[in-house]
């Protein structure tokens, strides 16, 4: 079986979170990509917010809540994580971290891995 290369993987994290997001979250980005650098995994989604949390976030408390609503949300998705990483890559997830902004809808998403993808993806 062919290995693949380091775009098919980011592609494939990439539809892997676009469904994690439809799925769990309700609502997927309007646009997704992922990077790797060294033993990390950005990844970039925009457009997360549904109508409501926009409507939500017009205040400044709207604003934290839907943060802290959606940080919740996926802290508890980890074993989500752990399962996706391993079967798409063939890596332990080390850590997990993420923030979005309420006003512009982007999420911003870094895992660390157990392998340096800058040499496992030559």
């Amino acid at each position: 079986m062919k290995s693949k290369t380091r775009g098919e993987a980011e592609a494939e994290i990439t539809q892997a979170l676009v469904r994690f997001e439809k799925e769990y979250l309700g609502h997927g980005p309007v646009d997704a990509r992922t990077f790797f650098i060294n033993d990390m995994v950005l990844i970039r989604l925009r457009g997360v917010l549904t109508a409501a949390d926009r409507k939500l976030a017009e205040t400044t408390e709207g604003q934290a809540l839907v943060k802290e609503t959606r940080r919740k949300l996926f802290e508890t998705s980890r074993p989500v994580f752990d399962e996706m990483i391993e079967k798409i890559i063939g890596c332990k997830l080390i850590s997990f971290h993420t923030d979005m902004s309420a006003k512009t809808g982007e999420r911003v998403i870094v895992l660390t891995v157990s392998t340096n993808l800058d040499t496992l993806y030559r």
